[in-house]
């Protein structure tokens, strides 16, 4: 692991998940009460995370909402980390990167170029980006291949590309990034055949990278448990969620206040997303590890 990292709370987590062979639960948050579901339900369960955030409710919270994630997330009992995902747009990467210079900064971001058409145009778009962000303490997560699929304001993808595992210690030194989120058949959105991930890849980047570079999932809408479990195994420690946590939630808030309070309503809707997260924090095997 990158030494200039050493401090940095996302790879502290990733790093000690990846010694430890178990996985990080990245939970989407798209409000307050989803941040402080996380944060409680890792507090209770003695579990590392991270809150995870999608650039279209940084653009919406700005600064404000960021210092609620890294405040909840850093008075924590337990290691919590704050990551921004899939920053492609300038608009995004510049508001992320400018409240960092402010004193408000995100553990880690993921600089996503995987849209360009070659590994060096990704390299051009992402290393500017990287090395702005790593001066701010920053550690950036890339994509090397391209996922199908898209969500929650993301660019929609249709030409998935796989990860090739003989260029990822070229693309990781071209970018300077110190995570790697690969293209191993997964997509972004609903699966419509079952999934069919290449492990080879997996376990290919893990003999490469392994103590250096955490390696990260995306796509893990309606996986089933076995393959989450397989592919931690076989080196995965940071975990994207999104939807699974995210509809449960949004479900029963609509529905709670329709006939409770509205303090009823969110705090029924926030325990419905610790339900979520207890479930993942047993399958990843994380609960117990802060």
């Amino acid at each position: 692991m990158s030494n200039s990292f050493a401090s940095n709370r996302t790879i502290q987590i990733l790093a000690a998940a990846e010694k430890g062979g178990y996985g990080i639960l990245s939970q989407t948050c798209y409000d307050a009460h989803c941040v402080i579901g996380l944060v409680r339900c890792a507090e209770r369960l003695k579990s590392p995370a991270i809150i995870q955030m999608f650039p279209v409710t940084l653009a919406y919270g700005k600064g404000p909402f960021l210092q609620l994630c890294l405040n909840a997330a850093h008075q924590a009992s337990v290691p919590i980390a704050v990551h921004l995902d899939h920053a492609t747009d300038p608009e995004h990467l510049e508001l992320a990167l400018s409240l960092a210079e402010q004193g408000i900064a995100f553990d880690s971001i993921m600089v996503d170029a995987s849209h360009a058409e070659t590994d060096e145009e990704n390299i051009a778009i992402a290393r500017p980006y990287v090395e702005r962000a790593r001066k701010c303490g920053i550690a950036v997560e890339v994509e090397l291949g391209r996922l199908e699929g898209g969500e929650a304001g993301l660019r929609v993808i249709s030409d998935a590309k796989l990860t090739d595992p003989n260029k990822a210690s070229a693309f990781i030194n071209g970018t300077g990034a110190v995570i790697l989120a690969p293209s191993i058949g997964n997509l972004h959105g609903s699966y419509l055949n079952p999934p069919n991930f290449r492990q080879e890849i997996l376990k290919a980047l893990h003999s490469t990278f392994v103590g250096r570079v955490p390696l990260c999932l995306h796509g893990t809408d309606e996986l089933p448990d076995e393959l989450f479990v397989e592919c931690i195994k076989n080196g995965i420690s940071k975990i994207n969620v999104n939807s699974w946590g995210r509809d449960p939630y949004a479900k029963a808030l609509a529905e709670g206040l329709q006939t409770k309070s509205f303090p009823e309503a969110v705090e029924d809707a926030t325990e419905t997303f610790e339900r979520v997260c207890a479930r993942f924090f047993a399958l990843f095997n994380s609960a117990g590890k802060a």
